[in-house]
């Protein structure tokens, strides 16, 4: 959901707390398992439970991805983040971490006189489980934008066109040169929120957005509003003749087999619902009490539980399914739901005019504060108000699913997104980067608020001309985590840059002139070479620096050697030169 302020997501991700809502209807399947394996159309499960190793993913940080989840279980810092959460990590077509942890259903009440949650008693208390079925809230928005992509592939629709010429009305107040991509990447013009549930009817819901006036012109900023993709569910209907719900079901859920994801689940799922908030007002819109097996969102329940922002329920493995078939260029087996090159439109950033707001067709991109370590210019994912999010790194064929419940019992009692990013950072940091030349690499770590450093011993480099090279890999928060290569001709009382270059493979050079290294690289190796200033005690050292918010992969240095002419000053081969670097905060990796 859109906070009311208009504030962005990415503010909202470092605390901002926004307005939430709620409402309810088919029916699980009698028997889990059979839904639990979709399958690719030859017979072959698209998806299936294996280990890491399996996955080619490290299995120490998908131990620490659990264990960091489960922090925040309690306090952090006053109360839970969440009662629980269902974790999922795949790579390839293995998910390597199913894991549910806390309580899918807590609590019955929220107290505010003493700020506490009136729990239910144990007996009527329901713990998470693999299939716990959760209001997705935002991360609905995706499977909306999925719909639109489609009809834009059968010229329906134009990405390009005006929504007045589907809508007419939708023209009013302004709004003639609002198109189908101003909607799908938020750039619309469009303020971030309005409570169409306090129109009496479905209709008047309707004539308030068509009324609705524009906070800038179209195509100026980039503004997260839940209005673009009310717009965009109005626009389908009206092309398709066909509701919201009933698209969802017919053109991704039934092809894909996501049999336990759908709007309205009926009465008969709610014993495997996630429960979200005591909803009532000042911190609601709407007195409904606890919210559980409706949606949360106050405008998606007004709507009668079928809106293009909110409203879709689903479980991690349905999720992981659809994440698996949009990173296979939308097919599943012989079902497709998309050609690839809408993949690739909906992986590709429409902002460019916006830095730090990149965005696709619906995907948000390479955005860290949710994303954390998996971000990268083509990783894409969304986030619920509920606690949910799906974040997909195609560099690495790599997919996580964090599904919570923090509304439960009350919105205030989370902010921020850090179990999303502790998530992000342990599977990305569970992708191996194997080293370049040998057996083991340095690398940097992944703390933030850090500095580590990696120091050559004293070298003579006063005559003649040094060079340093060495294999390097780079990836992270950009500009606000760096990676500086230095040196000091007076024992380390004062240190000046040293310029390099890096060649990629395949690649043209690429010069470094402040002798720092930031942001996305490619997660490739790059041949590193650098010439040293000359001195006769020179010491050369990396230095990398985070800031206290989010970080990157981070970085690995391997093969460091100096040479003046044909004489190794330094060889990391050598191990008596090996056993003179210093490393503070640098280990030697073994990926």
């Amino acid at each position: 959901m859109a906070d009311a302020r208009g504030i962005s997501r990415r503010h909202m991700g470092l605390g901002a707390v926004a307005l939430g809502g709620g409402l309810a209807f088919a029916s699980l399947p009698a028997d889990p398992a059979a839904a639990a394996a979709p399958t690719r159309g030859d017979g072959r499960p698209a998806l299936r439970h294996g280990s890491a190793r399996e996955a080619g993913l490290l299995p120490g940080p998908l131990k620490q991805l659990v264990a960091d989840a489960e922090a925040f279980l309690q306090p952090s810092p006053r109360h839970p983040w969440y009662a629980g959460a269902v974790l999922l990590a795949g790579r390839g077509r293995t998910v390597a971490l199913h894991k549910p942890i806390g309580m899918a259903v807590r609590y019955q009440a929220y107290d505010e006189e003493t700020d506490t949650g009136v729990e239910f008693p144990p007996d009527r208390q329901i713990p998470m489980a693999e299939d716990t079925v959760f209001d997705l809230a935002s991360v609905s928005k995706l499977f909306t934008s999925i719909l639109a992509v489609q009809q834009i592939e059968r010229g329906r629709i134009e990405l390009e066109a005006p929504v007045a010429s589907y809508l007419p009305d939708f023209g009013r107040a302004g709004k003639q040169g609002v198109t189908i991509r101003h909607l799908l990447t938020h750039t619309s013009g469009f303020r971030a929120w309005i409570p169409l549930y306090t129109a009496p009817t479905y209709e008047e819901k309707v004539q308030r957005v068509y009324d609705e006036a524009l906070a800038g012109p179209p195509g100026t900023a980039y503004l997260y509003s839940d209005l673009n993709l009310i717009s965009l569910q109005l626009v389908l209907e009206h092309v398709t003749g066909r509701r919201l719900d009933v698209l969802l079901r017919e053109e991704i859920t039934e092809p894909l087999g996501m049999r336990r994801t759908r709007y309205n689940p009926p009465a008969s799922w709610k014993p495997k619902i996630a429960a979200t908030e005591d909803a009532r007002r000042p911190w609601s819109g709407l007195d409904r009490g606890l919210v559980w097996g409706e949606v949360h969102d106050e405008n998606a329940y007004s709507l009668g539980g079928v809106a293009g922002h909110a409203g879709v329920f689903s479980d991690a493995w349905d999720l992981a399914a659809l994440a698996r078939t949009l990173l296979d260029g939308g097919v599943c087996g012989r079902k497709r739901i998309l050609r690839p090159e809408s993949v690739e439109l909906m992986f590709t950033d429409f902002n460019t005019a916006f830095p730090g707001d990149e965005h696709g067709l619906g995907f948000e991109l390479y955005q860290h504060w949710y994303m954390g370590a998996m971000a990268t210019p083509r990783t894409a994912g969304h986030t619920g108000f509920t606690g949910t999010a799906l974040v997909l790194d195609p560099t690495t064929d790599s997919f996580l699913v964090v599904l919570g419940n923090s509304v439960h019992p009350v919105r205030s009692w989370r902010s921020g997104s850090a179990p999303r990013v502790a998530a992000a950072n342990q599977l990305a940091r569970a992708v191996p980067v194997r080293p370049a030349r040998g057996r083991t690499a340095w690398f940097s770590g992944m703390a933030s608020a850090a500095t580590a450093t990696l120091a050559l011993p004293a070298l003579d480099t006063s005559s003649g001309v040094a060079r340093l090279s060495c294999a390097l890999w780079w990836d992270t928060e950009p500009k606000a985590d760096v990676l500086v290569l230095e040196s000091s001709a007076d024992g380390g009382t004062t240190w000046e840059p040293v310029p390099f270059t890096t060649r990629r493979p395949g690649g043209t050079a690429e010069a470094h002139p402040t002798g720092t290294a930031t942001g996305w690289s490619g997660r490739v190796w790059h041949d590193l070479t650098a010439e040293l200033p000359a001195a006769p005690g020179l010491v050369v050292r990396w230095r990398y620096t985070t800031d206290r918010l989010y970080v990157g992969r981070g970085a690995y240095v391997d093969g460091l050697r100096v040479e003046k002419g044909r004489r190794r000053l330094f060889d990391e081969a050598r191990p008596a030169d090996a056993a003179r670097l210093r490393a503070e905060g640098w280990s030697r990796e073994t990926d």
